[in-house]
């Protein structure tokens, strides 16, 4: 072995003895609330897929059925060979939902929000990020070559001090709902701070799309807000939708720009046609099935009702993400397995996902749960504290 890769080993002992070390479990079921791990049956809240749409029947027959016309795999990227019928008829659907002039598909989150950043900004631009960002939007920010600011979790006097400074092109982008705490970006100031200072507003809405809001319109919906306040909306299809990949959503020009200057998108495979076919059936589910929305904030109030009279140090959160903070990473590695082994699936979150001392279980529901299996999750917490 070279010494390079000896080094590489010497890296992840030190990741070990952090407690910060990661491992994937296999699993050899369906997605959801019930997976098959280990040869053992657990009871799954760490799931993304908040409506319970991953194995819908109907999904599933779409995507069968759409594999039988299309074939697997898409072929090429979507400006060679790779934008078919399907993939178009979904844009449209999506512009709509959103209330969008056009919708652009992208193959993941990650390289949708690399992609726009990176095409709307350069050198002599400056881009402002909220500190607890998912990693795809810091990054995005970081390759786009603008002067790169972190504003303090949803500061907005704290952004207008760095808006003030700028020239060129400024950018803002947040989270919708942030993903490891749950809580919800301030839009409405956000917009305002935007407006004021001749800046475009981002928002990569992944958790909140399909959960938020009556028609599950996500972030944008729950505050009133459209094209004009918030110009550019990112949104991934695997969380609330159910399937894969994401999209962006905006104005004609936006849309037009991206498919001509967003290297992650032109230089890609598309996703497979059959994904975007079982994406317009979970789309259809997501605007007609309100009670799957209504279900979940029923069982996250039951847990925090639950988790309160326990003691457990849960943050602000109206979402189906409920972070138990611990602080101390081997204890919350240790609690993750505790539960794993009482017949309950809920990761652990470390750095640097988390800041450091935050280290936390993060319990999300699905429409699928029942309130039995709320109040065993509580009843193990409650062993596992003790």
């Amino acid at each position: 072995m070279t010494a390079a890769f000896s080094q590489l080993t010497g890296n992840l002992d030190t990741i070990k003895q952090r407690a910060l070390y990661r491992s994937r479990r296999v699993i050899a079921s369906p997605q959801g609330i019930n997976l098959q791990i280990d040869g053992r049956t657990v009871v799954n809240f760490c799931s993304n897929d908040y409506l319970g749409l991953a194995n819908h029947p109907d999904v599933v027959s779409a995507f069968k059925a759409a594999a039988d016309h299309y074939g697997v795999g898409s072929g090429s990227a979507h400006l060679i060979c790779g934008h078919s019928a399907a993939h178009h008829v979904l844009e449209e659907e999506l512009a709509d939902f959103t209330g969008r002039d056009r919708a652009l598909l992208f193959s993941t989150g990650y390289m949708a929000n690399i992609g726009v950043i990176s095409a709307l900004l350069g050198r002599g631009d400056a881009v402002f990020e909220d500190r607890l960002n998912h990693a795809s939007l810091l990054d995005g920010g970081l390759f786009s070559g603008a002067r790169f600011k972190r504003y303090a979790h949803a500061d907005v006097e704290n952004l207008n001090v760095h808006l003030n400074k700028a020239t060129g092109n400024k950018l803002i982008v947040t989270d919708g709902v942030f993903s490891m705490d749950g809580d919800f970006a301030p839009l409405k100031a956000l917009s305002l701070a935007a407006k004021d200072n001749d800046a475009w507003l981002m928002v990569d809405d992944a958790h909140g799309l399909g959960v938020i809001g009556e028609r599950g319109g996500g972030l944008l919906e729950h505050y009133g807000l459209n094209l004009e306040d918030v110009p550019v909306l990112m949104g991934t299809l695997g969380k609330g939708f159910g399937t894969f990949g994401a999209f962006v959503a905006g104005s004609d020009a936006l849309i037009e720009t991206l498919i001509q200057q967003a290297r992650t998108y032109i230089y890609t495979t598309a996703l497979p046609a059959a994904v975007a076919e079982a994406t317009r059936i979970s789309l259809k589910i997501v605007i007609a099935e309100n009670w799957r929305r209504d279900k979940l904030k029923k069982l996250a109030e039951r847990f925090r009702l639950g988790a309160g009279q326990l003691g457990l140090e849960l943050m602000v959160s109206a979402s189906p993400i409920q972070p138990i903070i611990i602080g101390d990473s081997q204890r919350a590695v240790d609690t993750s397995n505790a539960l794993l082994n009482a017949g309950f699936l809920v990761s652990a979150i470390r750095p640097p996902t988390v800041p450091k001392g935050s280290s936390r279980l993060r319990v999300t529901f699905s429409a699928l749960h029942e309130e039995h299996q709320i109040d065993q999750l509580l009843d193990a917490l409650n062993l596992i504290k003790t």
